[in-house]
């Protein structure tokens, strides 16, 4: 782990013209972001706000929580204030997800916790192509590139990931710097999926901290473990790095070969 302070000012000025270059090179008018009340989502739609291009903030309530809708809103709300081209959307998609899991054969937590994501990057992209705009990702790099703690084709299924660089502590001073209300600063990181108030940490079995000192030590860049604690966090990351490969590896192709091929 770097011993380097965190330039967040000069962090957010650059993802923020990454943003808006890629858009106007990609030929598109904006950005599409769902807002959960998190950070993760405060910082991504920020940042695309940031840029000056359209953007629109989408709620896509599933039986959510109330406080966790509230932030979102009011979050929302401040960007839509704060930056022209800001347009706040809501998709209720409740009734829609009861209906589909009244179709579908019995199934557990997991998968319907899934479904939800999945049905929201659905609702996303139907808002993206009615503005030519792109779906922002509001993944960061403990969960895409550590632990793989997210939906195949659910929230990683986007067009671009601005923060996907950036642990979770990184993405909170990020969150500070761009003024983002202090509820969802201090708010427990949670994927809302459950419905049952389950925290990240809940889910995962080690904090956000824990798991930034795991993943730089694999990286060669943190000290071995000193603690049973440690040995602990470092065999929770390994598992779930391992077990979520399918979802960070490319989606394998079965090439074949020319002698099978042909004649």
């Amino acid at each position: 782990m770097s011993d380097h302070s965190f330039d967040a000012a000069a962090v957010a000025a650059y993802i923020t013209a990454w943003l808006k270059s890629y858009a106007e090179d990609a030929g598109m008018a904006g950005f599409v972001v769902g807002v959960s009340g998190g950070i993760d989502s405060a910082v991504t739609s920020s940042l695309c706000a940031a840029t000056g291009l359209r953007v629109a903030v989408v709620d896509l309530p599933i039986h959510q929580a109330p406080a966790e809708r509230e932030r979102g809103r009011r979050h929302m709300a401040r960007l839509a204030a704060t930056y022209n081209g800001v347009e706040e959307v809501t998709v209720e998609l409740g009734e829609v997800f009861d209906a589909l899991v009244a179709s579908l054969p019995p199934t557990d937590g997991l998968a319907r916790a899934n479904a939800r994501a999945r049905l929201r990057m659905t609702a996303l992209y139907a808002v993206a192509a009615g503005r030519k705009s792109l779906v922002a990702g509001t993944g960061n790099k403990i969960e895409d590139f550590g632990v793989g703690f997210y939906t195949k084709y659910g929230d990683g299924g986007v067009d671009l990931s601005p923060i996907a660089d950036l642990v979770k502590s990184e993405v909170f001073a990020l969150g500070a710097h761009l003024g983002v209300d202090e509820a969802i600063l201090r708010a427990a990181p949670t994927d809302g999926l459950w419905g049952d108030g389950r925290t990240d940490e809940d889910a995962l079995g080690a904090s956000y901290a824990e798991l930034e000192w795991a993943m730089a030590h694999e990286a060669g860049e943190a000290p071995a473990p000193t603690s049973a604690r440690e040995e602990a966090v470092l065999a929770i990351y390994r598992r779930h790095h391992a077990a979520n490969q399918h979802k960070m590896q490319p989606i394998p192709v079965c090439t074949v070969p020319a002698a099978i091929r042909y004649l």
